[in-house]
């Protein structure tokens, strides 16, 4: 399932102890530092425990996320937490169950092999030994370091891993108040914090008197700096004077924004640092060449609840809750900047409604933990505004990518050029030594803010990220123009970089093929070397029979990538019409993620991230007006409707004995191209620059 080498997350955190316990008869306790977002994780973690150490599901008591009870595993982000955690698990309870079995035949005198387990029951022979986990559990030294030697489980034997476990978090999140924004716990205060509306903004007067006037005489207010804290015990009140503190406040300088400004191609007006080349191979003769610009805008996260935070003060000690995706590096950067001592702050994620990457989760927890050092003994909510998360929480960052290619004469690529314009993908807690908080840089002492950078290649690339094709060629060169002071915050959004890159080199592909009078898919297989990438192509061609004409009015367009190039294979095709606007309606997905630990929840996982990327291709753009964002409200900043949701068929046609491969993030920029080139075929257009909307297609149908 996983190679048995210790996965990072392992070498991390060695003893077996911090992974797993027996904390009472009947239950077998596993932590991981990995948090639900909505992806099934959890539950996929579960099926691996109760695999690896043959006892039921329902025994796994899991522990996920808290600073002080579970190992520091870093962020849940990048597609790669079944693969660490997911390993990890996997080998400390394969090793954990050897150990048993081993005590278990020195109690009984026999050889080790002669035993086996069956939901926790040590057996010999197939019959009961009176022996179990719990029996044995004193005679385990949980406490040495994991050696990842201990035979696991072959794909063969699985009853557990492979199958489609219902999710163990659905059941409260369908009849309950699972969420960190429906907590409510004794004593709760209300609070609400006042933000810089734009980059570098001071603020210069405010009417604290009129605010707490509106509040009734029930809200108390903290401010340092420019952070200002409205606290009180009726949220109604709260949120009046609040409204009234933000009405009346007045802010003087920072960065002005301007509608230019949300238009990707002004990123080719700023500044940019010296460009990064990375070139594989050598350019061959080309007949002709070919070159094309594309884009995507600045992208909001757009999640259904506000970002929300909890925070106690009390004893000298911070507790709090989040939904962040790291929370080791939230507490380090809340005790940085509110002066605490690390180990004085206590972070436990609570699940939120919506995560797809660096949202307003570690700002609003931030918030809180401000709010709750003026109020100690009082536990303090803060929810943001819909007007906070769409507006000052961190954007997924625009992008420009030009590609330039020449071709022989038999079509081929033999010299491959993409040129990447983009700010950061990652400003999260703790990225390039910072702190990175938006309360905290308004703070009176406010903390340094890191030299701006990206993220390396090595961890995954930010918008180098799948910049190099997987298709066979001879040479491919990437050229990396780094914009360190973008208008606004830009980081972590599901993909990073990779959903406008496949975008325009899937794109292009389709450009390349039409040009040389090629079919799309017969193109890339031409182009295409690797069997599991073959597969999927033609397997997506086959689901979408390819070959025969899509109805009258209709129009088909194909894709493929390999995330990061190391993860899951997709290829994907899809079927929509073209009026005054793009209506996608039906899409088929070939996908390859070796062994698969929940087939239902991976299908969840590709065809959510279908969803997610035909409302980023056709619906989403931040826009800015007077100055500030102005798409701060579901009015201003549409996404896709339910009825707008198409038809998704989706085939795992994975080998189980390969290693499991990330699938949360595969499908995202497929979907953009396979959409763009229906669109061009649909159109005899090529619409480059997203989103793409009504006017977009009429500009084009005008130019054409």
């Amino acid at each position: 399932m996983i190679p048995n080498a210790l996965p990072l997350s392992l070498q991390d955190n060695p003893r077996l102890d911090q992974w797993i316990g027996f904390p009472e008869a009947g239950r077998v306790a596993v932590r991981t530092g990995k948090v639900e977002l909505g992806q099934g994780l959890l539950t996929a973690l579960v099926q691996i425990a109760a695999e690896e150490l043959d006892v039921a599901v329902a025994r796994i008591q899991l522990a996920t996320g808290d600073t002080a009870a579970t190992p520091d595993e870093g962020y849940t982000a990048g597609s790669r937490s079944v693969e660490l955690s997911g390993g990890a698990i996997r080998l400390v309870c394969a090793e954990v169950r050897a150990m048993a079995l081993d005590a278990a035949a020195r109690r009984l005198g026999c050889d080790a092999a002669s035993l086996a387990l069956e939901d926790g029951v040590i057996l010999k022979d197939g019959l009961p030994t009176g022996l179990d986990y719990w029996a044995v559990a004193d005679d385990l030294d949980l406490t040495r370091t994991a050696s990842g030697a201990a035979p696991a489980k072959a794909a063969a034997r699985f009853k557990v891993v492979g199958t489609d476990v219902p999710r163990l978090d659905l059941p409260a999140k369908i009849g309950g108040a699972p969420f960190i924004q429906d907590l409510a716990p004794d004593g709760l205060l209300h609070a609400r914090v006042l933000h810089r509306p734009r980059l570098g903004a001071r603020l210069v007067a405010l009417d604290e008197a009129a605010a707490l006037k509106a509040g009734g005489g029930a809200v108390d207010l903290h401010r340092s700096g420019d952070l200002v804290a409205l606290i009180g015990p009726d949220e109604a009140k709260v949120l009046a004077a609040f409204q009234r503190l933000r009405d009346r406040a007045r802010w003087e300088g920072g960065v002005d924004l301007g509608p230019g400004d949300a238009e990707a191609l002004s990123l080719l007006d700023r500044p940019a640092a010296p460009p990064r080349i990375v070139e594989r191979g050598a350019p061959l003769p080309a007949a002709r060449r070919l070159r094309a610009t594309y884009s995507k805008p600045y992208i909001a996260h757009g999640s259904i609840a506000p970002s929300c935070g909890l925070a106690l003060f009390e004893a000298g000690r911070l507790t709090v809750w989040t939904h962040s995706q790291g929370v080791f590096f939230l507490r380090s950067s809340i005790a940085r900047a509110l002066g605490l001592e690390v180990s004085a702050v206590h972070v436990i994620h609570h699940q939120g409604a919506g995560c797809y990457g660096h949202n307003g989760a570690d700002d609003a927890a931030f918030d809180a933990a401000f709010a709750a050092l003026a109020c100690p003994g009082r536990p303090v909510r803060v929810l943001w505004t819909r007007e906070d998360e769409l507006g000052v929480a961190p954007f997924g960052a625009p992008m420009v990518v030009t590609l330039d290619a020449g071709f022989d004469a038999d079509a081929r690529p033999v010299d491959w050029t993409i040129d990447i314009v983009s700010p950061t993908h990652v400003s999260r807690p703790g990225a390039h030594g910072g702190v990175n908080l938006l309360g905290a840089a308004a703070l009176a002492d406010a903390p340094p803010a890191p030299a701006p950078a990206d993220l390396p290649d090595p961890a995954g690339g930010g918008a180098s990220r799948n910049a190099f094709l997987l298709y066979d060629l001879p040479h491919q060169k990437l050229v990396h123009r780094f914009i360190p002071a973008p208008p606004v915050r830009t980081s972590s959004m599901r993909g990073l970089g990779a959903f406008a890159n496949v975008f325009a080199l899937e794109s292009f592909i389709d450009e390349a093929a039409e040009a040389a009078g090629l079919d799309p898919v017969a193109y890339r297989l031409k182009l295409m070397a690797d069997p599991r990438a073959r597969a999927v192509i033609s397997a997506a061609a086959e689901m979408a029979d390819w070959d025969s004409p899509p109805p009258d009015g209709f129009a088909r367009g194909f894709a493929f990538s390999r995330y990061k190039n190391v993860a899951a294979y997709l290829a994907m095709a899809v079927e929509l019409s073209v009026e005054e606007e793009v209506r996608v309606s039906r899409v088929w997905c070939a996908v390859d993620g070796g062994l698969v630990i929940n087939p239902d929840g991976a299908r969840n996982q590709i065809e959510g991230g279908v969803i997610q990327a035909i409302s980023w291709t056709l619906k989403e753009q931040v826009t800015f007006a007077d100055g500030a964002v102005a798409s701060n409200s579901w009015e201003t900043y549409p996404i896709l409707r339910f009825s707008e949701v198409p038809e998704i068929e989706t085939r795992l046609i994975g080998d189980p004995t390969h290693p499991p491969l990330g699938l949360g993030e595969v499908s995202q920029g497929p979907t953009a191209a396979a959409i763009g080139n229906a669109v061009a075929r649909a159109l005899g257009a090529r619409l480059r620059h997203l989103p793409l909307t009504r006017e977009r297609i009429m500009a084009a149908l005008l130019e054409g």
